[in-house]
This record gives structure tokens, sequence and C-alpha cells, in this order.
């Protein structure tokens, strides 16, 4: 097999380099907390975190955002009308939720690659 230009050979290379998600892990949270938006960059970041956290952390979030981003991170398919309709009640913007929930949805997503990779390395779950 050849190896594969800029990455690793064979899972058992990648498991334990981490070398293969490091670039785009980097360039995907850059993409999320810097890019020109609405949130700033330090409540994007709070989303990413509380969204990379224990189920039902509390962060540095408004009280209003913190059931919502625990929400997407864990059940995506749970957010509801209401809930979008709550938030834009208590002031957000369409554009600033979209944010936060890309912002949840990246965080959870990292956690959950973490968690596999460590699975992978044969490391307990935190």
């Amino acid at each position: 097999m050849a190896a594969r230009s800029g990455g690793c050979q064979g899972l058992e290379e990648c498991v334990h380099s981490g070398v293969r998600y490091d670039d785009f892990r980097k360039r995907l949270v850059a993409a999320v907390l810097n890019a020109p938006g609405e949130t700033p960059e330090a409540q994007r970041r709070a989303v990413l975190e509380q969204a990379r956290e224990t189920p039902g952390a509390k962060g540095n979030l408004p009280p209003a955002l913190t059931h919502y981003v625990d929400t997407v991170a864990r059940h995506a398919y749970k957010v509801t009308d209401a809930d979008v309709a709550t938030l834009q009640r208590a002031g957000q913007s369409d554009d600033s939720l979209f944010e936060v929930t890309v912002a949840a949805a990246v965080g959870a997503a990292l956690h959950r690659l973490d968690r596999g990779m460590a699975a992978l390395r044969g490391e307990e779950a935190d």
C-alpha cells in the first residue's frame, strides 16, 4: 500500500499520530471562530467549548443559550421552532442563531471525534 501524501500509513499509525485530522481540525475551528459574523468570537468560542464538555455543563453563556447549545450538542433533532422563537424573543438574530448552531455542532463533533480516537487507542473515556 502506498503512503498517502501528507498523511499516515494505515489506521494504526493514524490513530497514534493524530496527524490525519490536526490540520483539518485547526482550519475548521478557525473558520467557525474567526469568520466574520454577528456573534462575537468570544461567545462562539464559549459555545464550541460548552458543546465539547460533559453534557449539561454550564459555561459562560447567557442562560437563554445554555439549553439550546446543550440540545444541539446532544440531540440536535429535538430542536423545535419554539426553541428558536424563544431565542429570537431574547434578542438573537437569525444570523447569530446560525453561528451559534454551527459552533455547537462543531464542538459536539470534535468531542465525539476525540472520544472515538481515544477508544481506538485503547484509552479510557473521560
